[in-house]
C-alpha cells in the first residue's frame, strides 16, 4: 500500500468549513467539508461515509482539489444528447421566431408552442413534443413574451386620435 495521498494546507479546515456554508451547490459543500474533516485529523474512511460517500471517490476529490482548489470540486459540464435539430436548423427556428408570425400566411398572431412543434415537423421534418420544443427556446435565449393584442384591421389614424383628445371627424 502507497503512502497516504496529502492535501494541500494554503486553505485551513475552518476556511473549507466556512467556504462549504456559502457555497450555493450543495454537492460542493459536501466535498469542502469532508475535506476539512480530513485536515481535522478524521480518517478518510470516516470523512468520506460522513459526506456519502467512498473513499476511493474522497481521494479523487483530493486529487482535483490539489490541483485546481476549490473550482475542482465543481462538477463538470455534461454534453447530453446532441439535440434533434443541428445548429443552422436552430438558427432557422429562431429567425422566425423573432421574426414572428404572419396572421394571413401562418394563420396565427403570435407564435404559441403547438405553432413551433408544428413549424418544425412540416419545414424540417422533426417532430417535437410540447416539453421538448420549450426546452429548446430555453436554449435559444428566448422567452416568452405577451404583447398587447392588436386587431389586424385597427384604425390607427382613430386611435391616435383618440390618444389626443381631439373629437372625431363629422
Amino acid at each position: 500500500m502507497g503512502a497516504p495521498l496529502t492535501i494541500r494546507t494554503d486553505l485551513e479546515a475552518a476556511a473549507l468549513r466556512r467556504l462549504a456554508r456559502r457555497e450555493r451547490d450543495g454537492r460542493v459543500a459536501g466535498r469542502l467539508m469532508a475535506l476539512a474533516n480530513v485536515l481535522d485529523g478524521m480518517s478518510r474512511e470516516a470523512a468520506a461515509r460522513a459526506a456519502g460517500m467512498d473513499r476511493q471517490t474522497l481521494r479523487d476529490w483530493v486529487i482535483r482539489f490539489n490541483a485546481e482548489g476549490v473550482e475542482g470540486l465543481r462538477d463538470q459540464p455534461r454534453s447530453g444528447r446532441r439535440p434533434w435539430m443541428s445548429e443552422g436548423q436552430q438558427a432557422a427556428l429562431k429567425a422566425i421566431v423573432l421574426r414572428g408570425p404572419d396572421p394571413e400566411r401562418d394563420g396565427v398572431s403570435a407564435w404559441r408552442i403547438v405553432d413551433l412543434c408544428r413549424i418544425a415537423e412540416e419545414r424540417f421534418g422533426i417532430t417535437y413534443r410540447e416539453g421538448g420544443m420549450q426546452r429548446l427556446v430555453k436554449a435559444l435565449d428566448l422567452s416568452w413574451q405577451k404583447i398587447r393584442p392588436r386587431h389586424p384591421r385597427a384604425d390607427k389614424a382613430a386611435q391616435e386620435r383618440f390618444k389626443s383628445g381631439a373629437s372625431p371627424p363629422r
